[in-house]
């Protein structure tokens, strides 16, 4: 079975241009470019791996596209599929990630909205589609890349996981942001950029290894801070995979609906609800776990897999 995948660029995003040229350019993967159009932008598609026979393993069986829209990541509602030739079952949205502390950060996760509030786009309390095995691999293949020697230069670039934040939240396809923060000066660093390429095209492999890998469990996140650490820690060094991730900010914003909307938005069957303990208060934690109760899935803390 070919599973199609991709790769989300943006004329608007300095770093999402950075990535793609990496992508075009690059020695290993070639690219081409198809006749017919997405987002009124020629696609082009993955037509050779000059690599090991490791990857090309995994990818005999995907069909990768490479596509630009003029449109801000974030506010991409629409992917206009019925006017293009493909039908991707997977998106992969090459970013950049901008925070008031500018640190040097490479960073993924999945999309949604816990409130009413849509300044960064997506619907009110509307999570994406997302894939708690594509979501592990993304993080995977980006600290894969870090350990690489060509990569000795961004040693000192945190790697994250952020909790679900911003748009876009109703595409109907499981999609991640892959992201090179925190600031202009790091989106148009050329060496960072191919960095998150590559971390890109690995993610696509990685996911087909993780699908056929039965000892990952998975896990929806509640707790902690916008970065995520214990769910990071979970992710890092223990066979586990997650998917959305609530913070302690929002606890209280969660519904019975919204919890089986994340049950439902994650394409994989979710083992365990997964509570960072330290990273919520007395009377939060009582509201979640009483809204939890109502589901037949079990509770752990994240300690619990420690």
């Amino acid at each position: 079975m070919i599973t199609q995948f991709l790769i989300v660029t943006s004329k608007e995003d300095l770093a999402s241009m950075n990535i793609r040229e990496n992508l075009i350019t690059s020695e290993i993967y070639r690219f081409s470019e198809e006749p017919y159009k997405w987002q009124d932008h020629h696609l082009l598609k993955l037509r050779e791996i000059i690599s090991s026979t490791e990857r090309l393993k995994y990818f005999k069986n995907a069909q990768i596209y490479l596509g630009l829209t003029d449109s801000p990541l974030i506010f991409l509602d629409d992917l206009k599929l019925p006017d293009s030739c493909i039908d991707p079952d997977f998106l992969l949205f090459a970013s950049r990630h901008k925070s008031e502390t500018a640190r040097k950060a490479f960073l993924t996760h999945v999309t949604g909205n816990w409130s009413s509030e849509t300044v960064l786009g997506g619907e009110q309390k509307q999570l994406s589609k997302a894939s708690a095995f594509l979501l592990r691999a993304g993080f995977l293949s980006l600290k894969k890349q870090l350990s690489l020697p060509v990569n000795a230069e961004f040693s000192e670039y945190s790697l994250d996981i952020e909790v679900t934040h911003h748009g876009p939240t109703i595409l109907k396809k499981p999609l991640l942001f892959m992201e090179l923060g925190s600031s202009e000066k790091e989106w148009s660093i050329k060496n960072a950029g191919r960095l998150v390429a590559m971390a890109i095209m690995e993610t696509m492999g990685e996911y087909l290894k993780l699908k056929k890998n039965l000892q990952v469990d998975v896990g929806i996140g509640f707790g902690g801070t916008h970065y995520a650490p214990q769910f990071r820690k979970l992710i890092d060094q223990k066979n586990m995979a997650i998917s959305f991730i609530c913070p302690k900010y929002y606890i209280k914003n969660l519904s019975n609906e919204m919890v089986k909307l994340m049950i439902d938005n994650t394409i994989e069957k979710v083992d365990y609800f997964i509570v960072d303990w330290k990273g919520i208060n007395s009377q939060d934690k009582h509201y979640l776990l009483a809204l939890l109760e109502e589901f037949e899935i079990p509770i752990k803390k994240t300690k619990d897999f420690q």
